[in-house]
């Protein structure tokens, strides 16, 4: 009978390993490495646990010119059955839900990410943060289900009946976050706001209406309900409100929160623009309001507009079933997929019809790249998704096919693999597209985030400042569902993955 394998199973068992065994084991080993084993050390066998008790080495019997002896190759059939009787860990109840979170990124000077200590460190060795080039988490109590970033501050909301749906933080000179009143001083309000703070609607039925969706402008935000119509706040210089301009209204600290609800129907989308605001109905018709010195309001004139008029030219009598715009230019999709413009052409966004720089009814933009899914309408570039989850861009900028394209008047097809699209997931497809000022933002079917543009103060989350000329994934750590771009932030909300 062979003799058992020496057992060395703690640290404090090596001092015990005298004379002849310490002799067998540094003579085994050396033999090992020459090629052989010699002595009796390649008859027995030598097996050695080390601290503590994990397998340090085993010289099996057998062994010659320094090669071990391995076990044979298991067959297919034995890998199965020890696939099958391997233990299985179960991290998350069978009842659990995936959590919803926010994440944010970008500039962080003016608290537009929420987050009070990178304004104001929490203790006294930490810095300043001035730019967050990474998503990061913002807690919040509700589930969200809104975002919006304007120029320096952003919305959130939540459908919840709770009293308190909107939220909002970061830059507030004119009253875009409503009245957020000093703690120190009650009939003074601040200018900055450093966390997500409740914005109060003055709504009928609180507990009965539901925040659909919020949408941020240069300096006004727009506030969309179920059952009570829109509401308006912010500066209202150019009729963005969509109330009568007055003459040396003071916006810092108001209290001024406007209801809007003369429209043909149910408002069913709000977007605001730099200056100037869309609303789309359920009957597929479009409003809007604001400043219109480059065609953006789209009423036949250039004139302001302070009170929501309906668009006509060639959407008249077209159910429109999205509206997008971020700038001075505006897009708009029907239920068919064809897509109309007007607005500002400076960058030629709309070349493709007029030599015009400014157009100021909606035209039928006639592409040949099918049907039209999704469309966002940047600061000098515009993007869109066919029914085939292809992404087109143009105007000027970076617009995502590389340095080599910085203008074009026609769309261009950003290629699907840079999206995902693969040999190992070929059904990878893009479902929706963002943009900011200078940035746009695409998620893809498997819940994907790519980002390219300027990456203003780090507002593309890819941990690093220079600028990005073609899609680049964003590292989150969930399922993004949805997007909102700034010009110098962004606000992802995300799924978990369990």
């Amino acid at each position: 009978m062979a003799p058992a394998p020496l057992l060395l199973s703690g640290s404090r068992a090596w001092p015990r390993l005298l004379g002849t065994q310490r002799g067998l084991l540094v003579q085994g080993l050396q033999g090992a490495r020459r090629g052989s084993l010699g002595s009796q050390v390649g008859q027995r066998g030598l097996q050695v646990l080390g601290p503590p008790g994990g397998l340090l080495l085993l010289l099996q019997q057998g062994l010659s010119r320094g090669f071990a002896k391995v076990a044979k190759t298991r067959s297919s059939r034995e890998v199965r059955e020890a696939e099958d009787s391997a233990p299985v860990f179960q991290y998350v109840g069978e009842r659990s839900k995936r959590k919803e979170r926010v994440f944010v990124w970008g500039f962080c000077h003016a608290g537009a990410l929420g987050i009070p200590s990178f304004v104001k460190p929490d203790a006294g060795w930490k810095k300043r943060r001035r730019i967050q080039p990474t998503p990061y988490r913002l807690d919040t109590a509700e589930k969200i289900s809104s975002a919006a970033c304007g120029y320096g501050f952003t919305l959130i909301s939540s459908k919840t009946t709770d009293i308190t749906k909107v939220w909002g933080m970061g830059l507030n000179k004119d009253s875009q976050l409503g009245f957020q009143r000093s703690r120190k001083d009650r009939t003074k309000g601040y200018e900055y706001v450093l966390e997500p703070s409740p914005i109060p609607l003055p709504l009928d039925t609180p507990q009965e209406t539901r925040v659909l969706q919020v949408s941020c402008g240069r300096a006004h935000s727009l506030i969309l309900t179920d059952k009570e119509g829109v509401f308006s706040m912010g500066n209202n210089s150019y009729g963005q409100c969509g109330r009568k301009v007055t003459e040396g209204e003071i916006y810092s600290e108001s209290h001024l929160i406007h209801r809007l609800q003369k429209f043909d129907g149910r408002v069913v989308q709000v977007v605001c623009g730099q200056d100037h605001s869309l609303f789309r109905t359920e009957r597929g018709e479009v409003y809007s309001c604001g400043w219109g010195a480059d065609g953006q309001t789209g009423v036949g004139h250039y004139n302001i507009t302070s009170v929501p008029t309906k668009l006509g030219g060639d959407i008249a009598g077209v159910n429109i079933v999205q509206v997008a715009t971020y700038g001075d230019s505006c897009l708009a999709v029907s239920d068919e997929g064809d897509l109309f413009g007007w607005g500002n052409s400076e960058y030629m966004q709309l070349a493709s019809i007029t030599e015009m720089t400014q157009v100021n009814v909606p035209r039928h933009l006639p592409f040949k790249i099918g049907k039209i899914k999704d469309a966002a309408c940047g600061g000098t570039g515009n993007a869109v998704v066919n029914g085939e989850g292809n992404v087109f861009v143009w105007g000027y900028g970076i617009l995502g096919k590389g340095p080599n394209l910085m203008e074009t008047a026609t769309p261009e097809m950003i290629p699907p693999t840079l999206f995902g699209l693969s040999d190992f997931s070929p059904d990878t497809r893009v479902s929706r597209i963002r943009c900011g000022l200078s940035q746009f933002a695409a998620l893809n079917n498997r819940g994907e985030l790519f980002v390219w543009g300027k990456n203003i103060r780090g507002c593309l989350g890819i941990g690093r400042m220079e600028d990005q000329y073609f899609p680049w994934r964003v590292t989150i750590p969930g399922e993004v569902v949805d997007v909102a771009c700034g010009v110098d932030h962004m606000v992802t909300l995300v799924k978990s993955f369990i």
